[in-house]
């Protein structure tokens, strides 16, 4: 049974239930990232034992996956759009844009898909986006595809994000700092196809690189797309 199909225990004496308990998980989140999520932390907040939190959830992990499927609401457009491409962009640029909200979402992001009502309804927008343009086959290794370029390129910006708060240095100032030891290096020669990218090449922002990227895994989607016949 899962945490969606167990029922909740009565709310007495401290008025309590699974809404009340994530929405305080995600605010925990949201401040100090996933470690400062536990049943202590949470039941604290909400001004209630410990022991009480567990007739609602039993492991930390079902914590999670109530705080994945909580944030997954945003993700889910209010209209879908007809064309396939739209579609599916529009739910890659609301799935970073959650994911900037809450930066633990990319901790949790990818593995075994979430079974929460919004994470089954962003899977069915997803693969209804495909349906009857190619066999379903083909529709799982594009949702796949996308996916993972979705995933890889918001962990990323996160982890970039981390980095700057963590050594105070923007991305200016850490280039900056580092461009000694980088023009050393590509001085020796050895790394010619680097000198090229790094002199040559033209660095965009990150919502600017996330769009580029995704619509160049759309146009490799789009050549994998064929209308079965009729």
């Amino acid at each position: 049974m899962t945490v969606w199909d167990r029922p909740e225990p009565p709310p007495r004496p401290v008025p309590l239930d699974r809404e009340r308990i994530v929405a305080a998980a995600v605010a925990l989140a949201d401040e100090g990232g996933l470690e400062a999520v536990s049943v202590r932390k949470v039941a604290a907040r909400l001004n209630a034992g410990p022991m009480r939190l567990y007739g609602y959830i039993s492991t930390k992990q079902e914590l999670f996956d109530l705080m994945v499927d909580e944030v997954q609401a945003e993700i889910l457009p209010e209209e879908q759009p007809d064309d396939w491409r739209e579609a599916l962009r529009v739910l890659a640029h609301r799935t970073r844009q959650a994911a900037l909200r809450h930066e633990w979402l990319a901790d949790l992001l990818g593995g075994r898909p979430t079974l929460g009502p919004h994470g089954l309804a962003v899977t069915e927008a997803t693969l209804a986006a495909l349906d009857g343009l190619a066999h379903i086959d083909t529709v799982m290794r594009a949702v796949e595809t996308v996916s993972a370029y979705v995933t890889g390129a918001i962990r990323r910006e996160i982890a970039n994000l981390r980095a700057e708060r963590a050594t105070g240095l923007s991305k200016l100032d850490w280039q900056r700092a580092s461009g000694p030891h980088v023009t050393s290096m590509l001085a020796s020669g050895r790394f010619p196809a680097l000198a090229k990218a790094v002199y040559d090449g033209t660095d965009v922002d990150a919502e600017t690189s996330f769009a580029t990227g995704l619509d160049w895994v759309l146009d490799a989607v789009a050549a994998k797309l064929t209308r079965p016949p009729t």
